[in-house]
C-alpha cells in the first residue's frame, strides 16, 4: 500500500501532465477558458478525493469522463448561464488570417451553438478522437446514443457552417 505522500506525489504528477490536455477539452465544451479552468480545477479535486481507489491505467479516462459530468450538470443549472456581450464569440481575425485558423474558429463557434451533450459527444469523439465505445462509457450512455448524438450534432454543425459560409445578400 502506498503512502499519503506517494499517493499526493503521483496525483501531483498526474494532474501536471493533463491539465492541458483536460484544460483543451473543458473549452471545448464550454467554450470560455475560465469556465475551462473551474471545470479542470473541480474534476481534479473530485479525482484526489478518490485518487488510492483509481486505476493509474484508466485514469485520464477517469478524469475526462469527470470534467464532461462537471461541464453537463454545470449547464443544466439554468442559474449558471451567463449572458454573452455579442453573439459573436470568436475573436476578431487579423488582416491576413491564416486559412487553418479561421476554419479552427469557425468550427469552435459552430459548437458553441449545439446543445451540451451533442457538443460534449462530438469533442469526445472527434476532437479528443475517442471511439464510440470509449465515448458512451465517459457519457454514461449507450453507443447508439453516441452515434445518434454524433449524428445529429453534424447535422447541425453542416447547417451552422453552411449558413456562415453563405454570402450576405442586401
Amino acid at each position: 500500500m502506498k503512502s499519503k505522500e506517494q499517493q499526493e506525489a503521483e496525483f501531483r504528477s498526474f494532474a501536471l501532465a493533463q491539465r492541458d490536455a483536460l484544460r483543451r477539452q473543458a473549452y471545448l465544451l464550454s467554450g470560455d477558458w475560465f469556465e475551462a479552468d473551474d471545470i479542470v480545477q473541480k474534476a481534479l479535486t473530485k479525482a484526489f478525493a478518490v485518487w488510492r481507489r483509481i486505476d493509474p491505467v484508466g485514469a485520464p479516462a477517469y478524469v475526462r469522463r469527470i470534467v464532461v459530468n462537471m461541464y453537463l450538470s454545470h449547464r443544466r443549472l439554468a442559474w449558471v448561464r451567463r449572458e454573452r456581450a455579442s453573439d459573436d464569440v470568436s475573436p476578431s481575425r487579423s488582416e491576413h488570417p491564416q486559412e487553418g485558423v479561421d476554419l479552427r474558429l469557425e468550427v469552435v463557434a459552430a459548437l458553441d451553438r449545439l446543445p451540451p451533450r451533442q457538443r460534449a459527444t462530438l469533442v469526445l469523439r472527434y476532437w479528443e478522437d475517442l471511439s464510440v465505445e470509449d465515448t458512451a462509457e465517459i457519457m454514461g450512455c449507450s453507443a447508439g446514443t453516441v452515434k445518434s448524438q454524433c449524428a445529429k450534432g453534424l447535422g447541425k454543425m453542416r447547417e451552422i457552417l453552411a449558413d456562415a459560409a453563405a454570402p450576405v445578400r442586401a
